[in-house]
């Protein structure tokens, strides 16, 4: 065993240590393999190892490989959603990882009444308030969660963060711990089951994991190091 397959071998291993060493079940746990720039061939090739989650953070490329690949597959958004591509991404996603405010959530839910669907999402909450990365600020979310929970057509199933960039996986676990103790803030304060947290890419899933992920972004822990196009040069 190599390549795809023995890297999807290895993160599940690790997914699987983690639950361990805070008693959860690893079966609570969903691996996402991030396929963006990397092939449908390549998509296949981990599909045939037998993952069945994939996510995409550009519709263009989605819409360009979904096709291309078997049913069977779940297809995640997991990039910033810009209100012009929303009705585009709704059917090809089973989930989507980034409604990021509570104008684009009213957006998504009118869009979804349109097209008949139900789209099951995860709130972004921007924690470390970073310029860079969209998201409710805790308080945003907070004061909207009423507004949110009146949107008839969206499941909301969590809520999502990527924190600051950092070497150290353990200087992401505090940024972990606190989306993990909003959530629980916000199911007391309304009764509404949030199950799910998406947290915890390829350099910090395990601690992710041991924090409460139950949705893990992983791409190059599975596909290998990407390769961009080379910006022009003058």
């Amino acid at each position: 065993m190599d390549g795809i397959a023995a890297n999807l071998e290895k993160v599940g291993a690790n997914i699987r240590a983690a639950c361990e060493k805070v008693g959860r079940d690893a079966s609570d746990v969903t691996l996402i393999a991030v396929s963006k720039t990397f092939a449908a061939a390549d998509v296949n090739e981990a599909f045939l190892a037998g993952q069945i989650h994939f996510g995409e953070n550009r519709l263009q490329e989605a819409e360009g490989k979904i096709p291309l690949l078997p049913s069977a597959l779940q297809w995640h958004y997991i990039g910033q959603l810009q209100r012009n591509k929303v009705r585009k991404v709704l059917p090809l996603f089973s989930m989507i990882h980034s409604i990021d405010s509570l104008r684009l959530a009213q957006y998504t839910n009118e869009l979804a009444g349109e097209v008949g669907l139900f789209p099951r999402v995860f709130l972004q909450v921007n924690l470390a308030a970073e310029t860079s990365k969209g998201g409710f600020s805790a308080e945003q979310l907070t004061e909207s969660w009423d507004a949110l929970l009146s949107l008839d057509r969206l499941e909301i199933q969590g809520l999502m963060t990527v924190p600051p960039m950092a070497v150290d996986p353990e200087k992401s676990r505090s940024w972990f711990a606190r989306l993990r103790e909003l959530r629980d803030q916000l199911q007391g304060k309304s009764g509404v089951s949030l199950p799910a947290l998406s947290m915890g890419m390829s350099g910090d899933y395990g601690v992710a994991i041991e924090e409460g992920a139950t949705h893990v972004r992983v791409g190059s822990a599975v596909f290998g190091g990407r390769e961009y196009p080379a910006a022009p040069t003058a």
